[in-house]
C-alpha cells in the first residue's frame, strides 16, 4: 500500500501538475494541503476521472486538506482539531481508509516570530499533540502526515544557521515536535534513513531546487502498529522541477498489507 502527502500550493492552480503526478504514480491514499479552494470549489470531478474517491475541507484562498483513495473505501472521522472552537481554519482531516487512520494535517507557519502566528502554531501544536495521544489509545493503526511547518533537526534544513529565529525551526517548535514523537510515534522518512540529507520543501527563489537548498518539512509518523510494516519511503524530488510546480515534492511510504 503507497500512501502519499503533498502540499499542493493551490489544488485548482496546479491541477494539471496533481494529475500528472497522480497518473505517474498512482498512490493508494494521497493527503493533500494548502487547497486554497473553497469547499465548493474543489475539482471533485477531475479528481474521481483520475480514478479517486476524495474527501476535503476547504477554505477560500487558504489552507485546505483532503484525503483520496483509489479504493473508494474512505470513511471521514474528523475534520478540525477540537480544543479551540473559535479555531476556523481547514488545517485537519481525517478518515478510515483500508484498515487505517489517516490524519491529514497542515500546521501553522508560525511566522513572523515571535509573535501572535507563533503562539498559534504552538496552541495548534497543543491540540494536535492532545489528539495523537488519543489516537494511540485506541490501539489502531494510524498515520498522521501532512505539511508540519517544522524542521526537526540540523539534518533536515540547508544551512541551519540561517533560520534559528524562524518559526518552522526555533526551539519551542522542535521541542513540540519531539514532544509528538515521544508519545511513541515514528518518523519514517529518518526510520529509513538516519543520516541521509532529505528535504521536501525548495523556495521559489535564489534558485532554491537547483541549489538544493530545501527542508524538510513534510513528515510521516506512524503509530506503533505500523512500523514493522514499513517497506519503503521516499521524495518524488522530481516534481518540484516541473514547470509551474509546487515548492512542496511529494513524500511517500509503502507499508505491507
Amino acid at each position: 500500500m503507497k500512501i502519499a502527502t503533498y502540499n499542493v500550493n493551490g489544488v485548482n492552480g496546479r491541477l494539471p501538475i496533481l494529475l500528472r503526478w497522480l497518473e505517474e504514480t498512482k498512490p493508494d491514499v494521497v493527503c493533500l494541503q494548502e487547497l486554497k479552494a473553497p469547499q465548493e470549489k474543489f475539482p471533485e470531478q477531475a479528481i474521481s476521472d483520475a480514478g479517486y474517491h476524495a474527501i476535503w475541507h476547504g477554505q477560500k484562498s487558504w489552507n485546505g486538506v483532503a484525503i483520496l483513495s483509489r479504493s473508494g473505501d474512505i470513511r471521514e472521522t474528523r475534520r478540525g482539531l477540537a480544543g479551540d472552537p473559535e479555531d476556523l481554519h481547514s488545517r485537519y482531516i481525517e478518515a478510515f481508509v483500508d484498515g487505517i487512520v489517516i490524519g491529514c494535517l497542515y500546521l501553522p507557519n508560525g511566522n513572523p516570530a515571535p509573535g501572535p502566528k507563533l503562539e498559534y502554531k504552538l496552541s495548534w501544536f497543543e491540540r494536535l499533540t492532545t489528539h495523537a495521544a488519543e489516537l494511540l489509545s485506541f490501539d489502531r493503526p494510524v498515520i498522521l502526515t501532512g505539511d508540519y511547518n517544522v524542521m526537526p533537526t540540523a539534518l533536515d534544513v540547508y544551512k541551519p544557521e540561517r533560520w534559528v529565529d524562524d518559526a518552522l525551526f526555533r526551539p519551542e517548535v522542535r521541542s513540540a515536535f519531539r514532544n509528538l514523537v515521544a508519545q511513541g510515534w515514528t518518523d519514517a522518512l529518518r526510520k529509513l534513513y538516519p543520516d541521509e540529507t532529505i528535504y521536501t520543501f525548495w523556495d521559489y527563489f535564489r534558485n532554491a531546487y537547483g541549489r538544493n537548498a530545501g527542508l524538510r518539512i513534510d513528515h510521516f509518523l506512524l503509530s506503533p502498529q505500523l512500523e514493522g510494516r514499513l517497506l519503503a519511503a521516499g521524495v518524488d524530488r522530481h516534481v518540484r522541477g516541473w514547470e509551474k510546480t509546487s515548492d512542496h515534492a511529494p513524500v511517500w511510504i509503502e507499508i505491507s498489507g
